[in-house]
């Protein structure tokens, strides 16, 4: 039997939350997915060549729009609100007795259900192009899948989240502080002593370092900060940034390819601990400002919404790019200047716009497994074992990880399916669900 649960108007959602709930977390949570959606959208240079979709980087076309990356690169800020609510989830499970594989399975669930929809419906895609006759290359199919890196690495710092917080309540701002040497070593080990593999160390360290600054937060460690300190800590990581990318040597960008002389993302590096430091300064800043917008109903009740659906905007608007420029582009509708010119950035305005309508139907199609609007009165499942919760993560974050590097289209499989990618998520899933 199938309940339908209809949305409660602004005053009752603010109403039913909670005083102790943190808001501007969950609006920081909302803002680094639409400022990274945002983000690729006015970076993405896509042109049709020769019958096929040829995509690029405004940052190769035009290099001086990299000190954008030092406001659209806000990976820091999701990893952050992850330490603070991983963080209050943990310590609220902890009370509530339960134990690590309850807490994790339930953390898991709620991450992989729409990443599994994402994968199921776009590798149906990729089948049916090719029993079409269309390489599904010519649509891009092969790196539609390239944001999932961030939830891999996402998934491995959850798992880990215990632990992180169980250290930050025995050495405090230690822990910080040697997550940031270690990525410093790993820095000096890879480009002056010229050992590239240990770079892929940082993949760990940095986002574990943006997350243990949120776990910080949650637990205190910011009680009684001025506002002069909190400037002085953007200020750090601001000045952090300059000398890095100036005397230090490191790449202005902050997003940046495999196979880069030098890159801060794949692996990441030093400079982006830096603007971790600097981007929690500035949201510590403003939140006076929001927190006062967030009182209103109306907004929080949007804050509400947008967090049951940010998930899926997220995984579908390379999708609503994809779709777009299959459209516009051949068709002449939308014209192609040289990227970079005044003309390419005139048109952005309109490109954005028309990516935002073709998301629309996208997320109404598919937030309902997110949101979960509609609950079935089954038994639920029993919570997994610490240990079947650990592997589960381990397998969906080599799924995610496989899926991100290889891409939907696979030619050496059958149909070109993503199968050991998929195989690898749908297994972690099946672990947590059949505990």
């Amino acid at each position: 039997m199938r309940t339908l649960t209809a949305p409660l108007p602004p005053s009752a959602v603010a109403a039913a939350t909670p005083s102790s709930r943190e808001r501007y977390v969950d609006f920081l949570r909302v803002f680094s997915l639409a400022v990274v959606m945002l983000g690729h959208w006015l970076m993405a240079v896509v042109e049709w060549h020769d019958g096929r979709l040829v995509a690029g980087n405004i940052l190769e076309a035009a290099p001086a729009a990299q000190w954008l990356t030092w406001m659209f690169q806000i990976m820091p800020v999701f990893f952050l609100v992850g330490g603070f609510s991983n963080t209050a989830s943990w310590t609220a499970a902890a009370r509530d007795g339960r134990g690590y594989g309850a807490w994790l399975g339930s953390r898991l669930t709620r991450l992989v259900r729409p990443v599994l929809a994402f994968v199921v419906v776009w590798s149906g895609a990729v089948v049916a192009l090719t029993v079409a006759g269309v390489a599904p290359a010519s649509v891009r199919a092969g790196s539609i899948a390239q944001p999932l890196w961030f939830l891999a690495v996402y998934v491995v710092v959850v798992a880990v989240a215990p632990l992180m917080v169980a250290a930050q309540r025995r050495w405090g701002w230690g822990v910080s502080v040697a997550l940031a040497a270690g990525v410093a070593l790993v820095d000096l080990a890879r480009w002056p002593l010229g050992v590239p593999f240990i770079g892929w160390a940082n993949m760990a360290l940095v986002w574990l370092f943006a997350h243990q600054l949120g776990v910080a937060w949650r637990d205190g460690a910011l009680a009684g900060w001025s506002r002069r300190r909190t400037l002085l800590l953007a200020g750090v990581g601001l000045g952090g940034l300059v000398v890095l990318t100036g005397a230090g040597g490191y790449p202005h960008s902050m997003v940046g390819g495999v196979g880069e002389a030098r890159t801060n993302t794949f692996p990441p590096s030093l400079a982006l601990v830096a603007l971790a430091l600097w981007q929690f300064g500035v949201a510590l800043l403003v939140r006076p400002v929001v927190d006062r917008w967030l009182d209103r109903p109306r907004a929080w009740a949007t804050v509400v919404a947008a967090n049951g659906m940010a998930m899926t905007v997220f995984l579908w608007h390379l999708t609503a790019l994809v779709l777009v420029a299959a459209v516009a582009l051949p068709s002449g509708w939308m014209p192609q200047p040289a990227a970079g010119s005044a003309a390419w950035w005139a048109w952005r305005p309109l490109w954005v716009a028309s990516l935002v309508f073709a998301l629309v139907p996208l997320v109404a199609l598919f937030s309902p497994v997110e949101v979960a609007r509609v609950e079935l009165r089954r038994a639920v499942p029993a919570a997994p074992s610490a240990g079947r919760a650990a592997v589960a993560a381990l397998l969906v974050a080599g799924g995610l990880a496989v899926l991100a590097r290889k891409g939907f289209v696979n030619p050496g499989m059958p149909l070109g399916l993503p199968v050991v990618g998929g195989a690898l998520a749908a297994g972690g899933w099946a672990l947590l669900r059949r505990a």
